[in-house]
This record gives C-alpha cells, structure tokens and sequence, in this order.
C-alpha cells in the first residue's frame, strides 16, 4: 500500500455500531510512500496509522 501527502485514508467499522473513520494523510514515514503515515481524521485528532486490510486509500487525484 503506498500513498502521499494529501491522499485520503478510509478505515471501514469491524463490528455492527462501530463507524468507518476517514481523514487526510498530512505525513508519509516509510519509504517510498510506505506506511506508517500520520492521518488527520475528520473529527480533529492526528494519530499515526499502520493500515491494514480494513483501509483504503484514495489518491488525492481521484478526490479533484
């Protein structure tokens, strides 16, 4: 999974009343767009994010 800054993240809910959280990656740590990569989320909290198969990414192209 690679991605850039500005690209949106998308993790979907694992269980019944859990809902999906999205946000904005605003720093890439790995290399060559590798994760861990920083995410600002819809509800204002930043956190570092190790995405697994519940994500998706979409690129900042797609979203214009």
């Amino acid at each position: 999974m690679q991605a850039a800054i500005g690209d949106q993240l998308h993790i979907h809910s694992r269980a019944v009343g859990m809902v999906d959280q999205k946000g904005e990656i605003v720093e890439v740590r790995g290399q060559d767009g590798q994760p861990p990569y920083v995410v600002r989320f819809e509800d204002g909290h930043t956190g570092l994010v190790y995405p697994g198969p519940d994500c998706n990414i979409e690129p900042r192209e797609a979203i214009r």
